[in-house]
């Protein structure tokens, strides 16, 4: 046979191309086949604590999916849970986990598209994305496109109520704070705790709590003030002002109601610091006028409130398309944190600085995981494990468990 050299060397890049070419598609075709056996969710359960709302996801293949729920009303979730939103996932395939968001939302509407039915889904979508992870031996951040992010710092979270009597003195609010400065937190954050029911409060606790509590840290330690929605719009920026004069406060957050976007645009405008807003928002569509509307700097998407990691996500593509950055609200130290950091971890927009309260030991959730997070000068890591990142120890869930 005559075949010249050009002939020789074009025929035989064309089959080597093939091969090669042929070969991750062959893979993949492998890797798609062996997922194509699907995984069928079999079980839903709630495990209700005094003050924590978890779930476990089972499925056929014998690997399942934690996390947790809105806490306000453990009993209260639990039930939405298991009588509106269970029959949606059982036998559902745990990696249409969009389609399950949708179902549980829309066909839940009647009970609300905010509070107790986003709580709810919370619970479920965290879960779901655990058990994702844990089936591809991913951590949720990687299943979802990762940032790159290792660590984050965080700022130390504690607020009035609680104490001896009830409400922390100006000088217990002080020494709550140095002891975070101690553990290596250089930011933190003096919920004040007002609330609409006691707006402009008379005698106003506001600036002697924090006069306190600058005294008790000193002068370096980056310093925030929650007023929890307690003033009018012009109240919250006299406020405001004074303390940035007088205690270099550094942002503020919700400092009027959460249901006064134009009121809390005013403050926006009237104050040259961050102010931070979204802890009360639980759905894409209250992002959005919370952003166009009040133009809050920071949004504080709430993991185990807010429709869970898949809304949040939204939340965060909807804040990143005007400049915002997202702050996550999370006060609780377990599951709600793990998913606070695998968001941060896969968003372009989380703020250099993100909320946690510390291990909590007040709520007596420690005993119910067999690990933690590392926690080193300020910084929380990502974990890098399959699913949200941490263990449940279930032999004490489930002995632990109200309901």
């Amino acid at each position: 046979m005559n075949i010249n050299r050009k002939s020789f060397i074009k025929s035989s890049f064309i089959a080597s191309s093939a091969f090669l070419i042929n070969v991750p598609i062959l893979a993949t075709q492998k890797t798609n086949n062996e997922l194509s056996k699907q995984i069928k969710i079999t079980d839903l359960k709630t495990y209700v604590f005094k003050k924590a709302t978890f779930v476990k996801i089972e499925t056929d293949s014998g690997i399942s999916g934690w996390a947790e729920g809105d806490h306000s009303n453990p009993k209260l979730v639990s039930k939405v849970i298991n009588d509106i939103c269970k029959k949606e996932v059982i036998g559902a395939d745990p990696f249409d986990t969009e389609l399950l968001w949708n179902n549980m939302f829309f066909k839940g509407e009647d009970v609300g598209t905010q509070g107790v039915l986003t709580g709810a889904i919370a619970g479920i979508d965290n879960a779901l994305w655990d058990l994702k992870g844990k089936i591809l031996g991913l951590p949720v951040h990687k299943l979802a496109g990762g940032n790159g992010l290792k660590k984050v710092r965080v700022y130390g979270s504690f607020g009035r109520t609680g104490g001896p009597n009830g409400i922390r003195t100006p000088e217990e609010m002080g020494k709550i704070a140095a002891d975070f400065v101690n553990q290596g937190y250089k930011t933190i954050k003096a919920r004040m705790q007002i609330r609409q029911l006691n707006i402009d409060p008379d005698p106003d606790p506001t600036f002697e709590t924090i006069k306190a509590v600058r005294k008790a840290i000193g002068d370096d330690v980056e310093l925030f003030v929650d007023f929890n929605n307690g003033y009018t719009p012009s109240r919250a920026i006299t406020i405001a002002k004074k303390l940035i004069e007088h205690f270099n406060v550094a942002a503020i957050e919700e400092p009027v109601s959460y249901l006064n976007y134009q009121g809390l645009n005013q403050v926006v405008e009237a104050l040259d610091i961050p102010i931070f807003a979204g802890e009360h928002e639980f759905n894409r569509w209250q992002i959005r006028d919370l952003v166009t509307i009040g133009n809050a700097d920071f949004i504080n998407a709430d993991l185990i409130k807010a429709g869970g990691f898949s809304e949040c996500r939204k939340m965060a593509f909807i804040a990143r398309a005007f400049d915002k950055y997202i702050m996550t609200h999370n006060t609780r130290p377990t599951l709600a944190t793990a998913a606070s950091l695998q968001l941060c971890a896969s968003i372009p927009n989380a703020a250099r600085v993100q909320e946690y309260a510390g291990q909590r030991i007040d709520l007596d959730l420690s005993n119910l995981f067999k690990d933690y997070f590392e926690f080193k000068d300020g910084y929380l890591s990502i974990p890098q494990v399959p699913g949200l990142g941490l263990t449940v120890n279930e032999e004490e869930m489930e002995k632990n468990k109200l309901n």
